[in-house]
């Protein structure tokens, strides 16, 4: 048999799968918000050769998601503006199966990972059982956001580990050093660390200038004292921000020319260093905590070449900040600062909604103890937790062999789950934000697999654990990530509990019955995410909601989602003539009033 031919098999029926039913998924929540953010951010490129206001006022006017990282979005976006141009609001179904095929980069890292600590059979049967968690399933078509964040996160895992693996000696002579260091990095260090300070001085001494004071900004402006300050101060940092990004990228180019031609050995070295820190650089750039990544694969490293590859993690850290500081565009203004920022913001993020968890609305930012680990019981599979608690106890026993995973179980998973319960970081949409987490849980379950010596018996208990969570997907498509256990009594035992269709792609079939049910120029009233329903209903029918100063002087129907219990609080008196419901649960309605 060919090497790895059943994950060949797997990724290839995914995708198959993934082509057949990419279409018929509905749009998220965050969806408007995020087309604008990553349009926003690519303009930003275009006003840094262009005339256009680049100041950091515009900038963070302009980038109202700026704590975000974009570079996902934005390569999304431009994907959706290459494929598929005739979608002007960058709402082309096909975003959905590049959010799936983005998954599945992330299924394969996940199976070279685990080959380092198991046999063929097993790792497979660990990827296939991650691979058919419903709600990994679900959230691989809607979720622009934690998703590609999975998948990158092992991508950068992976490859950081196979710079360990092939580390070599970097020769470096005097005069590459000091070209290193005087001609890119402290000009780099200066214009990431120090910026947010050079801004602030730019506008100091315009606004002395302004009332008199000789300083170089009186001798360059005539007029100062003339014109208004703000016209400087945007021209100068305008000119400031141009001048450090154009620097840093130029540089770094020359540099690599420099290597190239003048220190082939160390350039050669450092090739497979590059390819995992543009990685890493691009995780932190879709989400700040792919700096987690990092510190997992600086750890690895350490403990296996100690102080001889700290010049290695210094170019790793170095090209990952650059990358970085490229890619997020509201870094420009003040790299360190708003990166800083980003983590506090992400961390206690304003979510002003309630979070309904075990029959009770609590606050996103005071949920009990008990949240993650209720819902990471009821939300994955049946034989998750039991296979990843004989995988933890064989990877005890045979510690000589298993140290490596054990200590990276804990730091990668057990960790982080602790360090958000003691915390209460403010999370919402259950767990969604933490997936990343989630790998070292079901590498465990690969070794509890790799327990069981005979080959087809493996074979056929790897079947059996895979198996609920097939069925979870079929019975639940194409809300899948709604999906729960038996253990709570699956989705219909989870209503009203818990959150079901937080996101609202049941809105698409909703609009697609309006749009087949109704007369033209209907009016429809809309309660939650309207804008998700408004993407996909005939251009006649006129939809209103409470987020419109527009009225109607009456509605022919209304649509509600289930969450909030909105579909019950909404025209109490209207007659249910749509359902769209899984197992008996509601996800939303469609009411005649």
């Amino acid at each position: 048999m060919r090497p790895h031919l059943p994950i060949r098999i797997l990724i290839a029926l995914n995708i198959l799968l993934g082509i057949l039913t990419f279409s018929k998924y509905g749009e998220s929540w965050d969806v408007n918000s995020l087309t604008h953010y990553a349009d926003s951010s690519i303009s930003m490129y275009g006003k840094l050769i262009g005339n256009g206001d680049f100041s950091p006022a515009s900038i963070k006017d302009e980038l109202a998601l700026g704590y975000y990282g974009p570079a996902y979005v934005m390569l999304l976006r431009m994907i959706d503006r290459l494929i598929s141009p005739r979608y002007e609001n960058g709402l082309s179904p096909l975003q959905h199966f590049v959010y799936f095929v983005t998954f599945q980069a992330g299924v394969i890292a996940f199976y070279v990972l685990c080959l380092r600590w198991m046999n063929e059979i097993a790792a497979f049967g660990a990827t296939l059982l991650f691979s058919t968690q419903p709600v990994l399933w679900g959230h691989a078509f809607i979720n622009p956001k934690d998703i590609p964040f999975l998948a990158f996160f092992l991508l950068t895992v992976l490859f950081g580990y196979k710079i360990g693996e092939n580390l070599e000696p970097i020769p470096l002579d005097k005069r590459t050093i000091l070209a290193s260091i005087f001609f890119w990095l402290i000009p780099f260090l200066v214009i990431f660390f120090g910026s947010g300070l050079i801004l602030m001085w730019i506008e100091k001494l315009v606004r002395n200038a302004a009332v008199g004071e000789t300083n170089i900004v009186s001798f360059i402006a005539s007029d100062i004292t003339k014109a208004s300050p703000e016209i400087y101060i945007h021209k100068y940092s305008s000119f400031y921000i141009r001048i450090s990004f154009f620097y840093i990228l130029i540089s770094t180019l020359v540099l690599f020319f420099f290597y190239y031609r003048y220190s082939r050995p160390a350039f050669s070295a450092l090739i497979p260093v590059l390819v995992g820190s543009l990685l890493l650089g691009f995780t932190i750039s879709i989400r700040n905590l792919g700096l987690f990544a990092g510190l997992i694969v600086s750890g690895y490293i350490l403990r296996k070449h100690g102080r001889n590859a700290l010049l290695h993690l210094l170019f790793y850290g170095l090209v990952a900040a650059f990358t970085v500081y490229l890619l997020w565009p509201y870094l420009w203004i003040n790299p360190a600062g708003h990166l800083f920022q980003s983590f506090v913001t992400m961390a206690r993020y304003p979510w002003t909604n309630t979070v309904l968890f075990n029959g009770i609305e609590y606050p996103a930012a005071d949920l009990p103890a008990s949240y993650l680990p209720t819902l990471l019981g009821i939300q994955l599979t049946e034989p998750v937790w039991v296979l990843f608690m004989v995988g933890l106890v064989v990877a005890i026993f045979s510690l000589r062999d298993r140290r490596g995973l054990l200590v990276l179980t804990v730091i990668w998973f057990i960790l982080p789950l602790i360090g958000f319960m003691i915390a209460r970081i403010v999370l919402y949409d259950n767990f969604r934000q933490i997936l990343f987490i989630l790998p070292p849980v079901f590498f465990l379950c690969g070794i509890a697999f790799e327990r069981i010596k005979r080959p087809w018996v493996q074979v056929l208990v790897i079947g059996l654990c895979v198996l609920p969570g097939i069925i979870g997907i079929v019975r639940l498509y194409p809300y899948e990530y709604t999906y729960y256990n038996s253990s709570i009594g699956g989705i219909h035992g989870a209503f009203r509990k818990f959150e079901l269709d937080y996101w609202g792609t049941s809105y698409r079939e909703a609009a697609l019955w309006l749009n087949e049910n109704t007369p033209v120029n209907t009016n429809i009233w809309a309660e939650g995410p309207t804008h998700l329903l408004g993407i996909y209903l005939r251009k006649d029918l006129k939809l209103y909601s409470s987020g419109e100063i527009e009225r109607a002087d009456h509605y022919d129907y209304v649509v509600a989602l289930s969450r909030y219990n909105l579909d019950l609080t909404s025209y109490l008196k209207a007659n249910v003539v749509y359902k769209i419901e899984r197992e008996n649960a509601v996800l939303a309605v469609i009411k005649k009033p």
